[in-house]
């Protein structure tokens, strides 16, 4: 039996009161980037802790192999994400940077 699994939602949780574009402040749009990189690795932390939960389990026999090795992929592939994503945003700063006016 296969089941679908959801990482859960990376973003803003209520987008009907998000401003247009043309409308948000440079302050306005930092903020909400922040919120995003926050949820994320919210999301992260919480998978990860849902891996020792389950690893818990396991080692009770409460939960079953597979599931186990699920959630550690998961994490760690959500983990391989947010380091790539940090690494981007440290090259666009060094770039930023490296640019003369």
């Amino acid at each position: 039996m296969i089941q679908s699994l959801s990482l859960g939602q990376v973003g803003p949780a209520k987008l009907s009161e998000a401003k247009p574009l043309q409308q948000a402040t440079a302050a306005e749009l930092t903020q909400s980037f922040g919120q995003y990189l926050q949820t994320a690795i919210d999301n992260v932390s919480a998978q990860e802790q849902n891996v020792h939960t389950m690893n818990d389990k396991y080692l009770l026999g409460q939960a079953d192999v597979t599931k186990v090795l699920i959630a550690s992929e998961q994490a760690q592939l959500s983990l391989q994400l947010t380091s790539q994503v940090r690494n981007k945003v440290i090259e666009a700063y060094q770039e930023i940077m490296r640019t003369q006016i």
